[in-house]
């Protein structure tokens, strides 16, 4: 499918489907579009009364043209409230565009949108992100899959003069967020710690990134005790992945990117009854965000230095299963009391935070789905942000603002580390049920010194039961958009 601008006006295009987007209660027909409605008969005036279309997003009204109409179907979308400037706006309505001609199988689509503020190149790079995410489909394990593949051809960009640039950064945007996606999306015993690393050498081996995949004797030797105490229970060997992207200039910063990558996590011992085990599948969407950005740093090569890092393993159960009230010893020398081995992904990621300042960054971001009390307090569309440093946070508070990825900033109240505190070791993996998501945080910003460094627990928005504006129903591939943004604009 190809996605272009085009300066052609509405009222001179000619095609499948055309849609006019409005911004909410600004539903009005002047310049372009009162030429366009005179061309149609006043098919688009009459279309707005008789569906009462007042430009709220998401409920598109469409209507098939006559048979000399030079446009075969029309479509109104709306935008919500008018905000030129919010290209989150456009994405969305560029979706649920794409929904729509996918619905009404058509080949050729035009859209014209109300003009922003923003330079050609974000609009139509955010208008081709909307359009290919909500078009994404993983048929990978149907037999006979129900939805086919879209007929959509083409997408014209009515009315923008250039933004060919936007449009291709954004395809190379949305193909890591939909390998990302895909991964996380694949059953436990497809993607294994062993399949993350062979996605990650083959990502090197396309792109030229260097690559270190370490094994379990490897990190016996780095001392990567709490690591390597989740990785007990499992028959699947760990692996302890480290990509480094180098740019083809001098770059501006040195940074580091840490995924949680636990690829099925039974809760070990403190096995998982609830509920919820069914689609721990995804624990390694934080890996799986780090894979996409990589395979989006090979192609838009910006000016910085970048190491991801992945300990990859499962938290199983068997023989050699990590025990509650073991203690654990990590990379740092510090010991951990285990009280609870649901809370595993904080003890990999304790060794792999270690390892990544030891790399002399200028700051460290990790992503992980850390705990179900994120979700509790912030719903399932948006991330939790912790920072041992404002101006880190600010950056991936603007990132978020401009890709729509919501995250939110909460403390790091030292206080409520006192309920990590062990009599018989320097910490508890695990405090109580109160504020779960901060003493998460917290134990995390034990194994990092120095270095700024943020926290995202993303447990809420990497899976959607029911989909979101931008994709169905499952893995979202959240935070390779968001983590992108961030690492461009340094």
């Amino acid at each position: 499918m190809d996605c272009l601008t085009v300066t052609t006006r509405p009222q001179d295009w000619t095609g499948d489907l055309l849609c006019i987007g409005f911004w909410q209660d600004q539903v009005e027909l002047t310049g372009d579009l009162a030429l366009l409605d005179g061309c149609l008969g006043g098919a688009v005036q009459e279309l707005i009364t008789e569906t009462e279309f007042k430009g709220k997003p998401g409920s598109p009204s469409v209507t098939r043209l006559g048979a000399g109409s030079p446009v075969k179907k029309l479509a109104l979308v709306g935008l919500g409230k008018a905000d030129p400037a919010n290209l989150e706006a456009y994405r969305k309505a560029a979706a649920t565009v794409a929904k729509t001609a996918k619905s009404q199988k058509v080949h050729r689509l035009g859209l014209f949108l109300p003009p922003s503020d923003q330079p050609a190149e974000r609009v139509a790079g955010a208008l081709t992100e909307g359009i290919l995410l909500a078009l994404h489909q993983d048929n990978r394990f149907k037999s006979d899959p129900e939805d086919k593949p879209p007929v959509l051809e083409q997408v014209e960009f009515l009315g923008i003069d250039g933004g060919a640039e936007g449009i291709t950064r954004a395809q190379q945007l949305v193909s890591g967020v939909i390998l990302a996606r895909e991964l996380v999306a694949a059953p436990a015993s497809v993607v294994t710690p062993t399949t993350l690393a062979e996605t990650a050498l083959s990502l090197a081996q396309t792109y030229g990134f260097n690559v270190t995949i370490l094994e379990r004797e490897d990190c016996e030797g780095l001392g990567m005790g709490a690591f390597l105490g989740v990785a007990r229970g499992s028959d699947t060997p760990p692996k302890f992945i480290h990509l480094t992207y180098t740019p083809p200039v001098t770059p501006h910063k040195r940074l580091a990117i840490v995924g949680k990558g636990v690829t099925f996590d039974s809760g070990g011992l403190n096995l998982k009854t609830q509920g919820g085990i069914e689609t721990m599948k995804m624990d390694m969407a934080g890996a799986a965000a780090v894979l996409g950005c990589f395979k989006v740093l090979g192609q838009w090569q910006p000016p910085v230095l970048v190491h991801g890092i992945i300990a990859a393993t499962e938290n199983m159960i068997n023989g050699h299963a990590m025990h509650p009230g073991d203690i654990l010893t990590a990379s740092n020398g510090k010991t951990i009391e285990v009280n609870n081995t649901d809370a595993e992904g904080r003890l990999t990621l304790a060794d792999a935070l270690v390892y990544a300042e030891k790399l002399e960054v200028d700051a460290i971001v990790d992503l992980a789905t850390l705990t179900g009390a994120c979700i509790v307090a912030l719903g399932d569309d948006i991330a939790g942000l912790w920072s041992s440093q404002d101006e880190l946070a600010e950056q991936l508070l603007q990132a978020s603002a401009a890709t729509g990825e919501k995250i939110w900033r909460m403390p790091l109240e030292e206080k409520y580390f006192e309920g990590m505190k062990s009599p018989i070791a320097d910490m508890k993996n695990a405090g109580g049920r109160s504020a779960g998501s901060i003493t998460g945080a917290l134990f995390l910003q034990q194994y990092v010194q120095k270095t700024p460094w943020a926290h995202l627990d993303v447990a809420g928005p990497v899976w959607s039961e029911k989909g979101n504006a931008y994709a169905g129903a499952g893995a979202t591939g959240f935070g390779v958009r968001l983590l992108m943004q961030w690492l461009a604009s340094q």
